[in-house]
């Protein structure tokens, strides 16, 4: 890694964390107030293990498929899961490994012992 790099994720890092970003603070506390919500929790905690279809994760969390689908909706459009289609099946993932990171990291802080 060069300086350059160095200094790209330096400035990337100082305006990730900034307190003055108030656009991207508001989508990150949206982020967490959905990811606070047991159900949306669970699902993206399901779908960090493997991709399944609205019918897949309603059997497996025992939800309805209406359900499912709603939590799915907010939780795409706040680009926590994608989507792919195949036919006409809808497959469900988590939308790329930082998502998976986060809430790793959360749990992990709640299952430590102090």
């Amino acid at each position: 890694m060069d300086s350059s790099d160095n200094l790209r994720n330096e400035n990337h890092m100082d305006r990730s964390f900034s307190p003055y970003d108030v656009d991207s603070i508001a989508r990150l506390s949206e982020a967490f107030k959905v990811l606070g919500d047991a159900t949306k929790l669970r699902i993206c905690m399901l779908l960090s293990e493997r991709e399944l279809p609205v019918s897949g994760i309603a059997s497996e969390l025992d939800l309805t498929d209406s359900a499912a689908s709603h939590s799915l909706r907010i939780l795409r459009n706040l680009r926590l899961v994608k989507f792919r289609r195949d036919g006409k099946m809808i497959y469900y993932s988590l939308d790329d490994d930082h998502v998976r990171e986060l809430i790793k990291v959360g749990y992990d802080h709640i299952l430590e012992e102090k």
